[in-house]
């Protein structure tokens, strides 16, 4: 009995070492991650613009010196900033500060739907914080002083999640993380130009489609935003609250970027973000020559697309950046075309762009893009806004609405049509490009010095009018499948036969409702919606390998 006891008390003494030892270690990984994860705020040498009061002129209508902030009768959201680093962010913020409380909620909301259990998000937010270690030393003080002047008005309610300024910081990152995670499930944006004779009027012209999508309500409330800077060159961009990065824009040297992912290997710690770069591009180069210059210098962390187009040098290319190297495509020709592969010499060949082709909905969405440039003759603005509303497969097929094939998913935050040579953008309004494409002339909008009294400044006669398939049955039907489809994922009651009635050619509506009848024990029918979806076109080849194995679950059990 003794030499039992002696046997208990050395295992339990062995299990309060390891359980120290673990207690230890967790210490240290708190340590290490407050270390190098926290990014503490940078120090302005000027915070006097803390003191400055918004105004509201009149109501919704809000100036603070010369800055100011509106929401135009389209839906769209106006904002013109000038002055210093953090001026500028303390004003943005001041200005649209209930936007920004607001895209902060939309954004935990959607993470909270995707990362249902509070562990996992609790994990994930370790997670961000170490893979965002370096971050804070890969973005200008110019960057990080314009953030921290935007994050004084951010909600202090997701301060268990971090800071105001680290939050503010790390969403800037968001683009990169999401795409390097999704791996091969890109969300697909798509981007093209004209110029020539490829276009009506021999000036160039530049579509895009921004796929990035949070929410319904984190897209509705898109902000056309023009910034003064004290340092480089005035610009535009299509943004949200508390985001100073650019995804689409044009500066008034008429050079125009947008920003389309790649493949990418999941990285083990942040860079540069890419919005940033694409931010810095506008803000300080007048042609392609400094705008690939800045490109170079900055690290990023995924794989991307810059699509660039410039009035003094009358051409667009696309440089493709990696984070170990870079490349410029040049087609040599009059017109420009972007999915989410390589096209240039240096990365077409490149084992990932290769696997991009065969596994992804790039190529084919690429083909569609040729396709209807081929077919319709000499470009326009009106033209340009028909191919970025386009919803058809090759040959114009119908493969159902949403698939990641088409051009448009009926996803986008925004669709955008830039003119450079004239200083004019066309921005969508909601839903998704289905909306007026309203047109603002960059020349106007800064000579306006100010703006004292609440008015339109966007070009009305130059709106390009609403889809008319939003007032068709098949966008009817598409709303309501968008319905049913989130109620199945949710394990709400519907019934599987009306929501492939709402979307028939679209294969993800097979996929769903078998899902929703596997959850119910219904095996024979769920595998029999499985097999038509392979039928249908299906976006990824990952997607349709997912749906095989789903039959083999099916028929496995069934046996």
């Amino acid at each position: 009995m003794p030499e039992k006891n002696a046997l208990v008390k050395k295992l339990l003494k062995g299990i309060a070492y390891t359980f120290s030892g673990f207690v230890a270690l967790l210490l240290i990984i708190a340590v290490y991650l407050f270390c190098v994860a926290i990014d503490y705020p940078p120090t302005p040498k000027d915070t006097s613009s803390m003191n400055l009061r918004r105004n509201e002129p009149s109501p919704g209508f809000y100036t603070i010196k010369d800055n100011w902030f509106r929401k135009s009768k389209s839906g769209l959201y106006e904002l013109y900033v000038e002055g210093e680093p953090y001026e500028r962010g303390v004003v943005n913020g001041k200005l649209t500060k209930e936007l920004v409380v607001r895209q902060e909620d939309y954004f935990t909301a959607q993470i909270a739907k995707l990362v249902p259990s509070a562990f996992y998000r609790s994990f994930l937010k370790y997670f961000v914080a170490w893979f965002n270690r370096n971050l804070s030393k890969n973005i200008t003080e110019e960057d990080k002083e314009e953030i921290y002047g935007i994050s004084q008005s951010a909600s202090d309610k997701y301060q268990y999640i971090g800071s105001n300024y680290q939050r503010i910081l790390n969403y800037h990152a968001a683009h990169d993380i999401g795409h390097a995670l999704q791996g091969m499930a890109l969300v697909g944006c798509t981007s093209f130009g004209t110029w020539d004779a490829r276009s009506a009027d021999s000036t160039m012209i530049i579509g895009r489609n921004f796929d990035f999508y949070v929410s319904d309500d984190f897209a509705r409330e898109k902000i056309v935003a023009f910034f003064n800077p004290a340092s480089g060159y005035k610009f535009m961009t299509i943004t949200w609250g508390g985001f100073i990065g650019a995804v689409s824009g044009m500066n008034n040297q008429g050079l125009s970027v947008t920003i389309n992912a790649a493949k990418s290997d999941v990285p083990t710690s942040s860079a540069t973000p890419v919005s940033l770069v694409a931010r810095e591009i506008l803000q300080y180069a007048k042609n392609i020559k400094e705008a690939i210059q800045i490109a170079k210098k900055r690290k990023m962390f995924v794989s991307e697309s810059f699509l660039i187009a410039s009035a003094n040098d009358k051409k667009a290319i696309v440089v493709e950046k990696t984070p170990d190297t870079i490349d410029v495509y040049d087609p040599n020709t009059n017109f420009i075309v972007c999915a989410n592969h390589y096209q240039g010499k240096g990365l077409v060949h490149s084992k990932g762009n290769i696997e991009q082709l065969k596994n992804s909905s790039s190529l084919y969405r690429y083909k569609r893009l040729m396709e209807l440039l081929g077919k319709n003759g000499k470009n326009t603005v009106q033209k340009t806004v028909d191919v970025l509303r386009d919803s058809k497969g090759l040959n114009n097929a119908n493969i159902g609405l949403g698939n990641e094939k088409a051009l448009n998913q009926f996803i986008s935050h925004h669709a955008v049509v830039f003119e450079p040579q004239k200083l004019r953008v066309w921005v969508s309004t909601s839903p998704w490009q289905l909306g007026q494409f309203v047109c603002y002339d960059l020349n106007k909008v800064f000579a306006l010095k100010g703006m004292k009294t609440d008015h339109e400044i966007n070009e009305n006669d130059l709106t390009i009018a609403a889809d008319t398939f939003l007032k068709t049955q098949s966008y009817k039907n598409l709303v309501a499948y968008r319905n049913l489809a989130q109620r199945a994922h949710n394990d709400e009651r519907v019934d599987p036969d009306s929501l492939i009635i709402t979307n028939p050619q679209y294969y993800n509506a097979y996929v769903v409702a078998g899902d929703y009848l596997f959850k119910q024990q219904q095996y024979n029918k769920a595998l029999n919606f499985y097999r038509t979806a392979l039928t249908k076109v299906i976006a990824t080849k990952q997607e349709e390998s997912q749906i095989k194995q789903k039959i083999a679950d099916c028929v496995k059990i069934i046996k």
